[in-house]
């Protein structure tokens, strides 16, 4: 299988997702189109992972555009997506949803809780890594997979075989160090979670969230 990734910033890269691609044999593609402006091809994709970074959806920059173009061959293809914070934002935007700002901007550790049984022997309750400010609404004929205390809208499930999370299951120990040592102001205003980029560090990934971003993959490529 041919994973394609989109990076959209340097300290948010793939984490335990190149971990579960190299377990299962897989080719790992990652592209930087903020950079370089260049992305797969649909027919060169059998599974398309998009990641989080600082920028909208709400945009208008020509590699977000083209993004989305990529993403709505791929959604009539049926072929699987997975998407992280802005990259969960896109797929729901390409699908019609609106993209707003959120009612608390969460950046830190925070629970999430399971609202749907639709994929098996998930745990009801989660501590994910949040990093966001913006928020998508659920896309019509998907349902809400997970919610937190502050945002209702925090993941979403779509025909088996497209999930959007507007947190992060993905980042190892050392990508957490990278994140929070690369954008440490960003938590320092305006956080509903009132965590340092320290007291992020120092928290540590849950011994969970690796397997957990594994049965998510594993549920969408097999279906």
């Amino acid at each position: 299988m041919r994973i394609n990734v989109l990076q959209h910033t340097p300290n948010e890269g793939p984490g335990s997702i190149q971990d579960w691609a190299h377990a299962n044999n897989h080719e790992l593609y990652v592209y930087h189109p903020y950079q370089f402006g260049n992305l797969p091809t649909a027919d060169q994709t059998d599974l398309l992972v998009i990641l989080g970074g600082p920028m909208s959806p709400n945009d208008d920059l020509a590699w977000i555009k083209q993004e989305r173009q990529l993403i709505q061959q791929l959604l009539a293809a049926h072929k699987p997506l997975f998407g992280a914070c802005f990259g969960a934002q896109q797929i729901a935007k390409t699908l019609g949803a609106a993209v707003t700002k959120a009612p608390h901007k969460e950046v830190g550790w925070a629970p999430v809780y399971l609202k749907s049984n639709a994929i098996p022997r998930l745990p009801s309750q989660l501590t994910a890594l949040h990093w966001h400010e913006e928020m998508f609404e659920v896309p019509t004929g998907a349902e809400l997979l997970f919610s937190s205390d502050l945002v209702v809208n925090q993941g979403f499930l779509l025909n088996e075989n497209v999930i959007g999370l507007q947190f992060h299951f993905e980042p190892t120990a050392d990508n957490v160090r990278e994140i929070a040592i690369n954008d440490d102001q960003y938590p320092l205003t305006h956080n509903a979670l009132h965590q340092t980029s320290a007291d992020i560090i120092q928290h540590g990934v849950p011994s969970e969230n690796p397997a957990v971003m594994a049965q998510l993959l594993n549920f969408i490529v097999k279906h």
